[in-house]
C-alpha cells in the first residue's frame, strides 16, 4: 500500500525542518554563544518548554519531538562554543552529552523524531571532527579561537591548503559520499524519524560547504 500523500507531505516538512535546525542555527548560535554563552545556554530551557508545549497536543506532538532533539544539539553547542572552543578535542564528548539519554529513549521506543535527530546531527559532527583530525586542521581551529578576527582570514587560507592537497580531497570526497549514503538510505523506509534523521545528516554537507565557500571567499 503506497503511502498518503498527507503523510508523504509531513515527512517532506520533517526533512526540510530538520534541515533548518541544524543549519540555520549554525549561524545564529555561533555569535550569540560568543558573545551571550550564558543566554544561548539559558535558551535551552526555553527550546525545551517548547518542545514538551507542543508535545502536549496531538496536533504539534510530532513537532515538539523534533524540538525536544534539538534542544540537546543546542544544549551541547552552547557548552562548548561558550566555554570550551579553544579546545577542539572536547568538541566531539560535549556534544555526544545527550547520547546516553537518547539511546534510552529509543530503547523504550519514546522520542524518536528527536531523538534520531539528534543522532544524525551527532554523526555529521562526528564525520566532520574526523575529518578535521586526518586532515591535521585542529591547529588551526585553536588559532582562529583566540585571534582577533582580522587575523582569521589568514588563517583559514593556510587551513585551506591543507584541505586543497591530495590527501585533504581525498578525504573529503570519502566522507563526502559516507554522509550522502547515510542520509539518502533512510529515505527509502518513508518513516518520519528517519526522515528527521536524513535531514540532520545531509545537512552536514551544507553547512561544511558552506565553511568552505566561507573560507575560499574570505
Amino acid at each position: 500500500m503506497r503511502p498518503s500523500p498527507r503523510i508523504v507531505s509531513i515527512s517532506v516538512l520533517m526533512f526540510l525542518a530538520a534541515i533548518f535546525l541544524v543549519s540555520v542555527p549554525v549561524f545564529i548560535e555561533a555569535p550569540l554563544v560568543r558573545n551571550f554563552p550564558w543566554l544561548s545556554l539559558g535558551l535551552t530551557c526555553f527550546w525545551i518548554w517548547m518542545s514538551l508545549l507542543l508535545m502536549s497536543y496531538r496536533s504539534t506532538y510530532i513537532w515538539g519531538d523534533l524540538l525536544f532533539g534539538f534542544s540537546w544539539s543546542w544544549f551541547a553547542g552552547s557548552i562548548y562554543w561558550g566555554w570550551l572552543r579553544w579546545e577542539p578535542l572536547y568538541h566531539l564528548p560535549v556534544e555526544s552529552i545527550g547520547l546516553p539519554f537518547a539511546i534510552w529513549c529509543l530503547s523504550r521506543n519514546w522520542g524518536k523524531i528527536g531523538n534520531w535527530f539528534y543522532l544524525g546531527s551527532l554523526l555529521g559532527t562526528v564525520l566532520t571532527d574526523v575529518y578535521f583530525y586526518i586532515v591535521d586542521l585542529l591547529p588551526y581551529w585553536r588559532q582562529i579561537m583566540v585571534v582577533e578576527p582580522e587575523e582569521a582570514p589568514q588563517i583559514l587560507h593556510h587551513a585551506l591548503q591543507q584541505v586543497q592537497t591530495p590527501w585533504g580531497q581525498t578525504w573529503a570526497i570519502i566522507l563526502g559520499l559516507v554522509l550522502l549514503g547515510v542520509g539518502i538510505l533512510p529515505l527509502s523506509h518513508r518513516q518520519k524519524h528517519w526522515y528527521a534523521f536524513s535531514g540532520a545528516v545531509l545537512s552536514t554537507i551544507l553547512v561544511d560547504g558552506l565553511f568552505f565557500v566561507a573560507a575560499v571567499i574570505s
